[in-house]
C-alpha cells in the first residue's frame, strides 16, 4: 500500500507524517518523530511500554493504527512536561525514586496521568487497578504507587 501524508496532533503541535493508515502509531512516533518515550515492549498491546495519551486517555500505540488518531490529541511522555517544568507526576516519580531500569516507566506515567485526568484523587486501590495491566519486572510497584499518591490533586 502506498504511504499517505497524515496530519497528527502530537504534544501540542500538528505534524505531517508519511504512513499507511494501518501503520502502528508507535512506529510513526519513534521512527518519524524521534519520540523515544513510548517504547516497543511486546507488540501486542499487553505490557504498556508503548502507551500514549489519546485525548487524555491511555492507549497502547503498538496496536493503534495511525489512521485512527488523525483527529485526536496525542501526548507522549515528552509532552507531559519539560526538564524545567516537569509534570507533577514526573516530579513525584523522581522524589520517590520510582524508576529502576526505567523500561516500564513510560507506561506507568501515562497510565497514572490517564487515571488522574479522570479521577484527580484516587485511593491506593484505584491506583493499583489503573496500573494492573502495565508490566514491570524490577518490582518498584510500591514506589510507583507512593509517587502517584503524592501527585494526587496537583
Amino acid at each position: 500500500m502506498i504511504s499517505d501524508d497524515l496530519v497528527l496532533h502530537v504534544n501540542g503541535q500538528s505534524v505531517r507524517v508519511k504512513a499507511t493508515p494501518d501503520t502502528p502509531l508507535l512506529y510513526v512516533l519513534r521512527d518519524q518523530l524521534s519520540l523515544k518515550g513510548p517504547r516497543f515492549g511486546c507488540g501486542l498491546g499487553q505490557c504498556g511500554a508503548c502507551s500514549v495519551l489519546v485525548d487524555g486517555r491511555a492507549r497502547r500505540s503498538c496496536v493503534m493504527p495511525v489512521g485512527s488518531v488523525s483527529n485526536s490529541q496525542i501526548t507522549t511522555l515528552e509532552g507531559m512536561g519539560t526538564p524545567a517544568n516537569p509534570d507533577p507526576l514526573q516530579t513525584a516519580f523522581i522524589d520517590e525514586q520510582a524508576v529502576q531500569c526505567g523500561y516500564c516507566i513510560n507506561g506507568m506515567l501515562i497510565a497514572a496521568r490517564s487515571l488522574l485526568n479522570a479521577n484527580p484523587n484516587p485511593d491506593e486501590a484505584q491506583i493499583k487497578e489503573a496500573l494492573a495491566s502495565n508490566l514491570c519486572r524490577c518490582g518498584t510497584h510500591m514506589r510507583i504507587v507512593r509517587a502517584i499518591l503524592k501527585a494526587r490533586g496537583k
